[in-house]
């Protein structure tokens, strides 16, 4: 049977630690070190989001410190020297905040980190609500999941069904989440697809293809008795 494919609300954490927009700066470094985060989630109103503190916000203060206002070379990062001088989370957070929602696929929550350079997302629902937080960590779960769960997909939903009347004749091996198919096929056309496909199986951390084309039958030939 297929594993199903993990959700943000799969991997998610929970249990959340958030403050409102007037948490003072102070009050904000003792709640990331507390609950050793890198970052957290401002809240306003029913728990929607409005904004995320994090580390980097914080140190702007400590970065700009040694630096006069009218520093040339801060003129073109205004901003970052207005959190230098920033007391309270509203002051600090970036916003507007980069969430996903739970029912996004771990994929999609990859890409988000990798594009925003964020360690961390908060989760919400349709209405803007923090459920949950998903990190970096998070997302790697699911490279936890067995060789022998990967195998048994990859042969029941991948290459079972291009051999419906017969033995398929293409062997798996997964070790470590590294996926090795070696065999061969009579629609080499169809390699590329199947490529994909094993890359997209969970837990799958690289795939080595072998597959080809079978041997020709061997014609027979004739032995002509010479007259």
């Amino acid at each position: 049977m297929r594993y199903a494919q993990s959700n943000v609300s799969d991997v998610m954490t929970q249990t959340v630690v958030a403050v409102s927009r007037t948490a003072v700066y102070k009050e904000i470094v003792r709640t990331l070190a507390e609950w050793k985060v890198s970052a957290v989630p401002v809240l306003e109103g029913e728990n929607r989001v409005i904004g995320v503190v994090s580390e980097a916000d914080l140190l702007s203060k400590e970065e700009h410190k040694d630096r006069e206002q009218t520093d040339v070379d801060g003129l073109h990062r205004l901003g970052d020297l207005a959190k230098a001088g920033a007391r309270t989370a509203e002051e600090l957070m970036s916003t507007p905040a980069v969430t996903v929602h739970g029912g996004a696929t771990v994929a999609e929550a990859a890409r988000a980190m990798a594009h925003r350079n964020v360690k961390s997302l908060p989760v919400v629902d349709a209405e803007g609500r923090l459920v949950g937080i998903v990190s970096r960590g998070d997302l790697l779960k699911v490279y936890l999941r067995g060789d022998d769960d990967i195998a048994a997909e990859i042969r029941d939903d991948v290459i079972a069904p291009l051999f419906p009347h017969r033995e398929p004749t293409v062997e798996i091996r997964v070790e470590e989440g590294i996926v090795t198919l070696s065999g061969h096929m009579a629609d080499t056309a169809l390699i590329p697809l199947v490529t994909r496909l094993v890359r997209a199986v969970e837990g799958v951390v690289s795939a080595d293809i072998r597959l080809n084309a079978p041997a020709a039958p061997r014609t027979a030939r004739r032995h002509v008795q010479p007259r």
